[in-house]
């Protein structure tokens, strides 16, 4: 990675977009000229790269054609709006919205799964799949590979900066009110959350699920390009501040012993085992860190060809920003940009 390669970030105020800044500087990432785009309103403003202040520029202002890459980490609107504009002008968008992870010109990409989907780079974007679905994702691919993959009921524990800043916010000052004895006068995640689960995040589909659980159903069947992956998701909101976690049931085509699952999914790079009498928390294990972690592998007693695992991941890191700079890694690598 010797030929420096100048980065945008829009949305580089917001949790996600300081993550990536944070990330590109840990992994020496061959940043040339750096953008930090937002909007009006965090005009003059700085964010820090290397211990540098970045100064913000207006989106709406800025040529795109001055980067070869450009990370969108600020909500469909947005990514809606600009990221053709920027791949129009030649720059490669790394979306973390959901706005475009179902085209199908648009490739959606976890590196360790499906790397071979940014060779169908058509319209210079490429997307980021939903903090939830990578580390599933993550995970899954050993046992797909090795025994296919029929059907899977998810459970999933998302914590508030799933929410972004605002739900990280609401959690601590819910917590400090309630803890004081004040009265809680509005909830930013629409029902308190201290103390509280939310068996709801995002809006209703019209089949009763959430949008967050069909993310989870969509976004695995693009990625293992494979439809007839069956999934059934329940997406919950924790009262934990950093790292998602997910109970996961698999029933594979063949009999999955867990101990073959276990040793599989310890070769599998970016992932950490922590099972028999230790398992993995978000707190203790996964905040601040790049790893999914897996644990409680067993197989399932009500039927013979079933896995059931505990996964657990820093969303904010390998859940979104970590992600969206190994793939643009990948394209660095093998000179997928423009020159």
């Amino acid at each position: 990675m010797s030929k420096k390669i100048n980065i945008a970030i829009v949305g580089a105020t917001g949790i996600v977009g300081e993550t990536l800044l944070q990330i590109l500087a840990e992994r020496d990432f061959p940043v040339g000229d750096l953008f930090a785009l937002a909007s009006e309103k965090s005009v003059g403003n700085t964010v820090l790269f290397k211990e540098k202040p970045i100064f913000i520029q207006a989106i709406a202002a800025f040529d795109f054609s001055k980067a070869h890459i450009a990370f969108f980490a600020a909500g469909n609107e947005v990514s809606l709006q600009y990221a053709p504009i920027a791949a129009q002008a030649g720059c490669i968008v790394i979306d973390k919205s959901s706005a475009f992870r179902y085209d199908k010109d648009v490739p959606l990409v976890v590196p360790e799964v499906n790397p071979e989907a940014l060779k169908k780079l058509s319209k210079n974007i490429i997307a980021n799949p939903n903090c939830a679905t990578i580390p599933i994702a993550v995970a899954m691919k050993p046992i797909y590979d090795a025994f296919g993959i029929k059907r899977m009921n998810i459970a999933t524990y998302q914590s508030v900066s799933g929410a972004g800043k605002k739900g990280v916010a609401a959690l601590a000052k819910e917590t400090a009110d309630l803890l004081s004895g004040k009265p809680i006068d509005t909830f930013a995640l629409n029902k308190q959350i201290a103390f509280n689960v939310i068996p709801k995040i995002d809006a209703f589909h019209e089949n009763g699920y959430t949008l967050e659980e069909m993310k989870l159903v969509w976004e695995t069947q693009k990625i293992f390009n494979d439809k007839k992956i069956q999934v059934n998701p329940t997406a919950v909101r924790v009262p934990v501040f950093f790292g998602h976690s997910a109970s996961v049931h698999i029933e594979t085509k063949t009999f999955p012993d867990a101990h073959l699952v276990s040793q599989l999914l310890a070769k599998t790079v970016g992932v950490e085992v922590i099972n028999h009498d230790d398992y993995p928390t978000p707190v203790t294990n996964a905040a601040n860190h790049d790893m999914v972690f897996v644990g409680r592998i067993r197989n399932d007693i009500s039927i013979k060809n079933g896995i059931n695992l505990w996964v657990v991941v820093d969303n904010v890191r390998k859940g979104a920003a970590l992600n969206a700079v190994q793939i643009a890694e990948l394209l660095v690598q093998n000179s997928v940009y423009r020159h």
